[in-house]
C-alpha cells in the first residue's frame, strides 16, 4: 500500500478518536435523552462515563469509514477538482454502509454500556464477552441493518457537504485552504448529518438498547411504535444534543484531520 493509499486510514482513525474525546459527553446526553420512554428502562439511574467503548467504536469505524471513502473517490475521479456532489455521495454512502457493518459490534457495546449504565457490570472485555455469550453473534450484529442505514445517510450527507462547501468556498476566491474553510464547511456538514441522521438515529439506539425479549419486531415496528405512542417529535428526541455532538464532532474532526494530511509521512 503506497504513502496516499494509507494515510486517510491512519488520519482518519486518529481525528476520529480525537474528536470523539471532546464530544463524549454530548454523545452519552444524547444517548439518554434517546431511550427515555423505552418500555424496560423506566429504573434508571447514574450512568458512569464510559470512553473506552466510544474510542474503540471510533478507531474501528472511522478508520475504515474515511479510509474507504477517500479510496473510493480516487477511483472514480482521478482529481479532486473533478469530483461532483453525485459521486461524493456515492462514495459517502458506500463507505458508511462498510465500515458500519464491520464496526456494528462496538456500536452495540458502546450503546449497551451507556444507556444502561450501573446495570451493566464490569470492564469494556467482559461485558462484549457477557452479550456474546447470552445473544450469540447475533447480538453482536443486532441492529446491522439500521446501523448501516444510519451510517449511509450520515456519511452520505457529512462527507459529501463538506467536501463541496469547501470546494465552492476556495473556488469562489473569498476563501482559501485555511482553518478558517475548514471550520465554517464542517460546520454546514454537521447540521445537515443532524438534520438527515437524528429519527433513523432514535430507532437504532432504541433497538440495540433491548435486552432479553424484543420489544419491537424490526425497525418498521420500532418506527411506528415510538411514533404512535409518543408521537412524531419522539423521532427528534436528543436533536439537540446530537446536534450539539455532531457539529463540535465534526469541526474537531476536519480540523484535526486536515492539520494531519499536512505531515510528510
Amino acid at each position: 500500500m503506497s504513502n496516499s493509499n494509507w494515510k486517510p486510514f491512519v488520519f482518519g482513525g486518529l481525528a476520529s478518536v480525537t474528536a470523539e474525546c471532546g464530544t463524549f459527553p454530548i454523545d452519552l446526553a444524547k444517548t439518554r435523552l434517546q431511550v427515555q420512554g423505552q418500555v424496560g428502562d423506566s429504573k434508571y439511574r447514574e450512568i458512569r462515563s464510559v470512553l473506552a467503548p466510544a474510542m474503540l467504536r471510533q478507531a474501528s469505524y472511522g478508520t475504515i469509514k474515511i479510509g474507504t471513502y477517500q479510496t473510493f473517490k480516487r477511483l472514480l475521479v482521478e482529481r479532486p477538482e473533478d469530483e461532483t456532489l453525485l459521486t461524493n455521495v456515492a462514495c459517502g454512502v458506500l463507505s458508511g454502509v462498510i465500515s458500519s457493518s464491520i464496526a456494528n459490534p462496538t456500536d452495540v457495546l458502546k450503546i449497551r454500556m451507556q444507556a444502561q449504565g450501573n446495570v451493566i457490570q464490569g470492564s469494556m472485555m467482559g461485558n462484549f464477552i457477557n452479550i456474546y455469550q447470552e445473544e450469540g453473534t447475533r447480538g453482536l450484529w443486532k441492529g446491522v441493518s439500521l446501523t448501516a442505514q444510519r451510517a449511509a445517510i450520515v456519511v452520505g450527507v457529512e462527507l459529501p457537504v463538506y467536501d463541496i462547501t469547501k470546494k465552492h468556498l476556495i473556488l469562489s476566491g473569498h476563501m482559501g485552504d485555511t482553518v478558517y474553510t475548514h471550520f465554517l464547511s464542517s460546520f454546514v456538514c454537521g447540521l445537515a448529518g443532524a438534520l438527515a441522521s437524528n429519527p433513523v438515529d432514535v430507532v437504532r439506539t432504541r433497538m440495540m438498547n433491548q435486552r432479553g425479549g424484543a420489544l419491537y419486531q424490526g425497525t418498521l415496528d420500532c418506527l411506528l411504535q415510538t411514533w404512535h405512542s409518543e408521537g412524531f417529535m419522539a423521532l427528534y428526541k436528543g436533536f439537540f444534543p446530537n446536534w450539539l455532538r455532531l457539529g463540535p464532532w465534526n469541526i474537531i474532526f476536519f480540523l484535526t484531520y486536515e492539520q494531519l494530511k499536512k505531515f510528510d509521512v
